[in-house]
């Protein structure tokens, strides 16, 4: 018996149809960026900020947690050597992102003022690319936003910033504020363009976040997913969305009281955004708690037993960073996410083994979770949670060479 093929002319009439499609999904969809998503990002006023600051916010932090050591032994579930590596980064590299806010956390100041906190800052943020590792690697700048009040504001401020800065410094990326219509991704577009042709950058060389504070960034007047847009309208100089806790709750309504990354209209709008930011390369963070630990002993453990839940339930909900606006949150930071990948590195790396050797293992795993297991990997190594060796110990086939080819799509599996 003869099988039937499919005719010639059908065969190039589904290819014509199918390769459009085939290339949008490749630039609408790249995948992940291949470099670390940080597992936080501060957020401190400019007129606070100085060279100095990541240090002493480490210093701070280290001495918080000395004075609550119990407390965060029992948060690491018993766990010494979680704390200790928490610890250690507070020693070495407390931050890892950090934003110079001229925005809310600023406030409205006299416009001389303003402009010399923003070429300072500007010069700050030079000092760290020299000061690197143990500055942040990636620092920028929050400006006022895009709103007809204040843009003009906003823009003056980030050329000052760049010309106290000598230019655009490696690492650089500006926030922009309550974005509220995808027009105004394509403004940053035209701005960030025309600083790259005043400061000699190629195209595409500056970059910037959204923050998504206001609902109209997740649901537009005609019923569509502004934030889907705006990433695809940004493209590749747009690199995150940054979830707004208290202006967004306050324009849904929600009273003080109740304001909070884990009430369900946070959790709304963050599931929007994850699934639009999905194989996009566009990384989301949560928001910011702001209660701090600061006052009396039980105050300062009960602020740090809050901000561990939040950042783990983050954790849960694969959302890998968020605000931190306090030296003590650096504490509960480096515990929660050191402890969550310490804790799933083992499983995670077991169950590659079993799926490079396919021989030996309960669960069979698809290359797509595969994937996600490398990420366990892979973030956990960046917040310094375990070492490759100690993966090697558990599962000697989950070499750097075999997690390249697996993200490479080859599955990583012999030929």
């Amino acid at each position: 018996m003869t099988a039937r093929g499919l005719p010639v002319d059908v065969r190039a009439r589904l290819e014509d149809l199918l390769r459009p499609v085939d290339e949008d999904l490749a630039a609408y969809y790249p995948g992940d960026r291949g470099i670390a998503q940080p597992a936080h990002t501060v957020y401190v006023a400019a007129s606070d900020v100085d060279p100095g600051t990541p240090a002493s916010w480490g210093e701070h932090a280290t001495a918080i947690a000395d004075s609550a050591s119990d407390l965060l032994v029992e948060l690491a579930g018993g766990d010494t050597t979680v704390v200790d590596l928490a610890r250690q980064r507070l020693r070495d590299n407390p931050v890892e992102d950090l934003r110079i806010d001229l925005e809310d956390g600023y406030g409205w100041r006299d416009d001389a003022v303003e402009d010399a906190d923003a070429r300072r800052a500007g010069e700050t943020l030079a000092a760290w690319t020299r000061l690197r590792p143990h500055a942040p690697r990636s620092a920028g700048v929050r400006a006022k936003g895009l709103g007809e009040r204040e843009r003009g504001r906003g823009l003056r401020t980030l050329e000052l910033v760049l010309d106290g800065a000598g230019g655009i410094p490696d690492g650089f990326v500006f926030t922009v504020p309550k974005l509220r219509d995808v027009r105004q991704v394509d403004a940053v577009n035209v701005l960030c363009a025309a600083f790259e042709q005043a400061h000699g950058l190629p195209d595409g060389g500056l970059r910037y976040e959204l923050q998504v504070e206001i609902p109209q960034a997740v649901l537009g007047p005609g019923g569509r997913a502004t934030v889907a847009e705006a990433i695809h309208r940004g493209g590749r100089r747009l690199t995150g969305l940054h979830y707004g806790t208290y202006d967004y709750s306050a324009a849904c309504g929600v009273v003080s009281a109740q304001q909070s990354l884990a009430h369900p209209v946070a959790d709304h709008a963050k599931a929007v955004m994850q699934a639009a930011a999905a194989q996009t390369g566009v990384w989301i963070s949560d928001g910011s708690t702001q209660v701090v630990p600061a006052g009396s002993t039980e105050q300062i453990h009960a602020a740090l037993r809050r901000h561990h839940a939040l950042v783990v339930r983050s954790l849960e909900r694969a959302f890998y960073q968020g605000w931190d606006m306090h030296p003590g949150h650096l504490v509960t930071r480096w515990v929660a996410v050191i402890g969550f990948f310490r804790s799933a590195m083992p499983v995670a790396a077991q169950r590659l083994q079993s799926y490079f050797d396919r021989r030996s293992g309960a669960i069979v795993d698809e290359p797509a979770t595969a994937l996600s297991l490398a990420s366990v990997l892979d973030r956990g190594a960046a917040a310094g949670a375990f070492t490759a060796a100690e993966v090697a110990a558990i599962a000697p086939l989950c070499t750097t060479e075999r997690l390249a080819e697996l993200r490479a799509g080859g599955g990583g599996l012999p030929t």
